[in-house]
């Protein structure tokens, strides 16, 4: 796969790092994983899988697909958005989250950060994720984000 070359299939997401080093992909099984390029064994060990976008309610837990990645383009960290209409902020080098923003009414489809990485774009989407009468309009919301919330740490 080229550097920067993105794609997306429903209910998957894949992503180049900025840096070129490897690429973030999505499941539909609440999971994201990490990988790198460099063949070497070294740093084969240090790709890793995670578990997100899951929700503990009443001691049961429910996984939902993680539909929509973006990179911050100066920070190398990534943005999560998935099924259960939460966004998530990562940082992939450290292993951690470093930020959740608050739930939206439906899927996240999709996320942009902007080229300076101080907006995100955020668009939630019914996509038939419960019985509704009448679901949530389609929204797409400018976040403002600070270093804070997508700077490793």
């Amino acid at each position: 796969m080229a550097k920067g070359v993105d794609s997306e299939i429903p209910n998957c997401s894949i992503r180049c790092f900025p840096n070129g080093q490897g690429y973030v992909l999505s499941s539909i099984e609440g999971r994201v994983a990490v990988e790198f390029f460099d063949p070497s064994p070294d740093a084969q060990k240090t790709k890793y899988a995670f578990k997100c976008h899951r929700i503990k309610e009443n001691g049961k837990e429910t996984i939902y697909p993680v539909t929509a990645i973006s990179f911050h383009l100066i920070h190398n960290t990534f943005a999560t958005g998935g099924c259960d209409g939460f966004v998530n902020v990562w940082d992939a080098f450290n292993r951690k989250r470093l930020a959740q923003f608050h739930r939206y009414p439906t899927t996240i489809a999709s996320l942009s950060f902007n080229c300076d990485g101080s907006l995100l774009a955020i668009a939630s989407s019914y996509m038939l994720e419960g019985e509704k009468e009448s679901p949530p309009r389609d929204t797409i919301i400018i976040r403002h984000v600070t270093d804070m919330e997508t700077k490793p740490k």
